[in-house]
């Protein structure tokens, strides 16, 4: 008799899950936001305590952030991001709505405006280029809403392509705290 073992990643994500964990890794597309946000609705019903977001991401389309970011915000439980890694772009906009952000120490920050290809029929061009803009714009606001920056200046790092390392995300108030607990090293015998 032939039994099947579970992948590792099914049991990781069912051992994450059950620890009121959602994961963000790799690039912030469409499908990642539809199943993290399925999870943090679905981890909201289950419970009253509060959920942990751990980031690690590229960013991605404005729209899959914003789907992302709706969510949070409308939660009955705080949710806690744990940055690590890398947040670029529209990834720090998801981090930066929740509740509680603490980053790793070597988590590298990217304020940038995401990339985009606009598609439309001449007529609706100038309309498409108009939403897209209005985006970027509350974009911007979400960033400077949560942090202690200034529009202006979050308008400016974003253009810049501006990096922070995670204490310079601290001072400028995108996360609350740097983690400064040593990570424990395992003997090898």
């Amino acid at each position: 008799m032939e039994t099947t073992r579970p992948e590792f990643g099914d049991w990781l994500e069912g051992f994450l899950f059950d620890r009121r964990i959602a994961v963000v890794k790799g690039p912030l597309d469409d499908p990642v936001a539809t199943r993290v946000a399925t999870e943090l609705m679905t981890l909201d019903a289950t419970g009253d305590s509060a959920l942990t977001l751990q980031i690690d991401s590229s960013g991605g389309p404005l729209s899959s952030a914003f789907a992302l970011v709706d969510v949070i915000e409308m939660l009955g439980v705080p949710v806690n991001a744990v940055c690590l890694g890398r947040l670029e772009g529209t990834a720090v906009a998801v981090a930066a709505v929740c509740s509680h952000r603490l980053a790793l120490p070597h988590t590298q920050f990217r304020l940038c405006d995401p990339e985009v290809t606009l598609e439309a029929p001449s007529s609706q061009l100038e309309h498409t280029v108009a939403s897209h803009l209005d985006m970027v714009r509350r974009f911007h606001e979400v960033l400077a809403r949560s942090s202690s920056t200034p529009v202006s200046e979050v308008e400016r790092w974003c253009a810049e392509g501006r990096y922070l390392t995670a204490e310079e995300a601290h001072l400028a108030g995108f996360v609350d705290e740097v983690s400064q607990r040593p990570t424990p090293l395992r003997r090898v015998r």
